[in-house]
């Protein structure tokens, strides 16, 4: 599994970008949300990266943000999507916007979408509304630079919580209470920890 590529960028042509790792090139695929991300050609970019391996070919899929990538093979599980209809869903709106359309039972928005009817609107919603997370970061991962930004303790006391079995809304909301209080990861998780066993009582 290829998870994460830093290098050159020597083309882009949505949907289509290439990148120098060492002198070899990688060819991609990505969403329009990552080309609004990308530098100029011939600066350095780090890309988060999806592997699909098929019987005629083998594909490479990039994102600026590790949430774009998450969103994509949570689309990706659904029967019925594809590689072409998740990257139709993250050109033409953000993780927030796509976790509000599944929250909201908002099968018109998604229709709006190529490649997603009406019945694969409601398998959306159906599949993903306990599964998917609603942060989606606004700065992408060092696309000048090539060098990552900080992880973010929100992100990783959600995931935390999500891996400990709480559905991610519950997390999220639990968690983006402490916002702007200078916790730390493990602080938030037990603070979020403590405030939900004693609203569950």
């Amino acid at each position: 599994m290829i998870g994460l590529i830093r290098g050159e960028l020597l083309l882009k042509r949505p949907p289509s970008l290439v990148v120098d790792v060492s002198g070899i090139g990688y060819e991609l695929e990505a969403p329009m949300s990552t080309f609004y991300d990308l530098p100029e050609v011939g600066v350095a970019v780090t890309l988060h990266t999806h592997f699909v391996v098929r019987e005629d070919a083998q594909l490479l899929y990039g994102f600026t943000r590790v949430e774009q990538r998450d969103l994509f093979r949570s689309l990706l599980r659904v029967n019925g999507v594809g590689p072409r209809v998740g990257l139709a869903v993250l050109s033409g709106m953000t993780a927030e916007e796509f976790f509000q359309c599944i929250t909201e039972d908002d099968t018109a928005m998604l229709t709006r979408v190529p490649g997603i009817g009406r019945k694969t609107a409601e398998r959306l919603i159906v599949e993903l509304r306990d599964k998917v997370t609603p942060i989606d970061s606004t700065a992408p991962i060092g696309a000048s630079t090539g060098v990552s930004n900080a992880a973010s303790p929100i992100r990783d006391a959600v995931s935390a919580l999500v891996a400990l079995g709480y559905k991610p809304a519950d997390a999220t909301r639990s968690i983006r209470a402490f916002e702007g209080q200078d916790l730390d990861c493990e602080q938030m998780i037990r603070e979020a920890l403590r405030g939900m066993a004693t609203a569950n009582r």
